[in-house]
């Protein structure tokens, strides 16, 4: 049987590394990166058979996905995040594609909770990620957040049981992961030359709520739904207006 390696990044993930880990305990090589963690995260993976690998520096999201790929042996690699769960139903069937050895690479269907609820819409759900693929075939982007798997050859596909993500428990984890996208995200458009207007950071805040809640149906969701869609629309304008922000920011040779 072709076997499987997981690959996870990780830092300060004590409260949820050992339930992942734990999810993929039919693995037959476990990756964990980790990038300075001040927690239990490390001893936590290490006790689950995990090969723990750290790194003194924060490269970005898909640089260091990149170095835990590169680590894998294994010709099939999962990737996933210390917040996710695979369940019993998606194990069986990435276990029985691994074992077809057919398409080069398979995009899982994740499930996102926020603060105890499954959100079912907002454009939450489909959310179809690519993370099941051939090591040879595949590398990650060098994108500093939101990365992808980039498959060198075209034949996907997709499963059907759910990925289970716990991102969000708490109001105060979300506002804490749109922080640091959202200046990860403008730095990196910044340095690509990209600039912004209050304007257009207005106009996208607008545009991300009216689409999440109208269009794809957050409001079937009820309360949670529409606090989903608001917080997905301060996320877009919170990430362009750090982008305006960078591009004026003062000349500190220039007097004022």
């Amino acid at each position: 049987m072709t076997q499987l390696s997981v690959i996870i990044i990780t830092r300060n993930e004590e409260a949820n590394i050992g339930a992942c880990l734990d999810s993929v305990s039919f693995a037959d090589e476990i990756i964990v990166v980790d990038s300075g963690s001040t927690d239990a995260t490390v001893a936590i993976a290490a006790s689950r058979g995990a090969k723990v690998t750290t790194t003194a520096d924060w490269p970005g999201f898909g640089p260091q996905k990149g170095r835990a790929l590169a680590l894998a042996t294994l010709p099939w690699v999962l990737s996933l995040d210390a917040d996710e769960r695979v369940t019993p139903e998606l194990a069986q069937q990435i276990r029985q594609a691994v074992a077809q050895n057919g398409d080069q690479a398979y995009a899982l269907p994740r499930l996102t909770q926020f603060c105890g609820q499954w959100i079912h819409h907002c454009g939450w759900t489909p959310d179809y990620v690519v993370r099941l693929f051939r090591r040879e075939n595949a590398r990650f982007s060098a994108d500093l957040v939101h990365e992808q798997v980039l498959v060198t050859k075209a034949r996907n596909s997709k499963l059907s049981a759910p990925l289970l993500h716990f991102s969000y428990p708490t109001p105060g984890h979300y506002w804490r992961k749109l922080e640091q996208y959202s200046q990860a995200w403008a730095l990196q458009r910044h340095e690509q030359g990209q600039r912004s207007t209050m304007a257009r950071a207005f106009t996208s805040g607008m545009v991300a709520f009216l689409r999440s809640y109208f269009f794809r149906l957050g409001f079937l969701d009820g309360a949670m739904g529409f606090a989903v869609c608001a917080m997905q629309g301060q996320a877009a304008f919170g990430k362009y207006f750090a982008l305006y922000c960078l591009s004026h920011q003062p000349d500190p040779l220039t007097p004022k």
